[in-house]
């Protein structure tokens, strides 16, 4: 049973496979930023620090579009999910980041709780069917596709990056500081 922080994070098992740890670092980065965007009103979520344009919001909504890029696009080869399907990216290429600012506090924590839902959903389903050596059906343009462990890896990496601007956005909102 995992141990639960001061903060609602799971901490990773200890002395598990390979399987468990890299889920388990996963769900506590995923928790980690939820605890820095939990209750924030929507102008808490909308303020941007210095010349960047990142916002906790912002932050929410692309993590939302990355967990459904990895596991329901990228792992199964599918189309993109919406709303990210009818977005003009070329014409958009931010649009997840300066879209958050029109969307509800619930709204965007909903939107990335249910991306992350279905991302445990997919993954789970993945490892039990191939394990994570897999590769991902979806190719880059070399031909070459990541397999599941890489893309797990690079969701640690991903949120631990914006888990830094996080708890820099939440500190400057509300003084509310951590790891």
């Amino acid at each position: 049973m995992a141990v639960i922080d001061d903060h609602g994070r799971p901490e990773p098992e200890p002395s598990v496979g390979e399987v468990e740890t890299l889920l388990g670092f996963l769900d506590y980065q995923r928790a980690t930023l939820k605890w820095k965007c939990e209750n924030v009103d929507a102008t808490g979520l909308s303020i941007k620090i210095a010349a960047s344009s990142i916002t906790l919001g912002g932050l929410l909504k692309h993590m939302a579009f990355v967990e459904n890029e990895w596991f329901a696009r990228w792992l199964p080869d599918n189309e993109r999910l919406e709303p990210w399907l009818s977005i003009d990216w070329s014409a958009q290429p931010d649009w997840e980041w300066e879209s958050a600012a029109n969307d509800s506090p619930l709204a965007l924590m909903n939107q990335w709780l249910e991306a992350v839902e279905l991302s445990r959903s997919i993954t789970n389903t993945a490892i039990a069917v191939g394990g994570i050596e897999q590769l991902a059906k979806r190719k880059w343009p070399n031909n070459e596709s990541p397999s599941l462990r890489w893309i797990i890896l690079h969701m640690i990496e991903e949120y631990a990056r914006h888990n830094g601007h996080a708890d820099l956005l939440r500190e400057f909102v509300d003084g509310e500081t951590g790891e």
